[in-house]
């Protein structure tokens, strides 16, 4: 079947996943940040994606995008990720690999998962023991979707109208994130694990439709399981 990260419609959401190469810092202080910043918007002018949540760490960036007919994922993250190797280049006169291999991109639901999705890219400071609390983190979606600051960045989010229909919205996503800080370990072996997170009906469908599985399978010979490993003692 096709590997996930190279099958990616349009009109979906995506959980997406760049690291420095070797998990190298990839910002060293706010220059670095606001620029990246800058880039996401003129990316976003270009190529009209939608924008849920995000979060840049110092050596890695989450973004939880829905690319539309403005243009399609790898074409988004190629210019995305082009012009900030770029900029970090030329600052630093860095040479070299700058990004670890290609970006990793995950499929979600637009439902509750993703909003588990959103709250697990928002809540990586306090996974990294950089924040106690996710609002005390700069560089996040977090304020806004729970606050509601304002971020030119963000789009109007496609599911909180949909869950929280008859409660104060804000006040229910942050009740929702600090639930799911308690989950925080759980949530990071979901992540690591899946190329498409969601329903049962919605990952029957993209397998369906693109022939892609939800878990990633590891490389190397399938495990066996009890039965098989019995019969293959039986036969030595």
């Amino acid at each position: 079947m096709p590997r996930t990260a190279r099958v990616a419609p349009r009109d979906y959401v995506y959980h997406v996943l760049t690291r420095g190469n070797n998990r190298q810092n990839i910002f060293k202080d706010e220059e670095d940040f606001t620029t990246y910043i800058e880039i996401l918007k003129k990316y976003k002018e270009r190529y009209q994606y939608k924008l849920y949540h995000y979060v840049l760490m110092t050596n890695h960036v989450h973004l939880v995008m829905e690319a539309t007919a403005g243009g399609a994922l790898s074409q988004i993250m190629k210019g995305i990720n082009l012009s900030y190797a770029q900029h970090y280049k030329n600052r630093y006169k860095h040479t070299g690999h700058f990004w670890q291999d290609r970006f990793k991109s995950i499929m979600i639901s637009k439902d509750e998962y993703l909003l588990a999705c959103g709250s697990y890219v928002e809540l990586n400071p306090v996974r990294a023991r950089m924040v106690e609390d996710p609002k005390e983190y700069r560089w996040s979606s977090y304020r806004a979707n729970a606050y509601g600051q304002r971020d030119e960045l963000l789009d109007d989010h496609v599911i909180y109208s949909k869950l929280f229909q008859d409660r104060e919205v804000r006040l229910a996503y942050r009740k929702f994130v600090h639930e799911m800080m308690e989950k925080k370990e759980a949530m990071r072996g979901e992540m690591n694990r899946r190329a498409v997170y969601g329903s049962w009906p919605f990952i029957q469908e993209v397998n369906r439709r693109f022939k892609i599985d939800a878990l990633i399978k590891e490389p190397g010979r399938p495990r066996l399981n009890k039965d098989e490993e019995g019969r293959k003692t039986e036969n030595k």
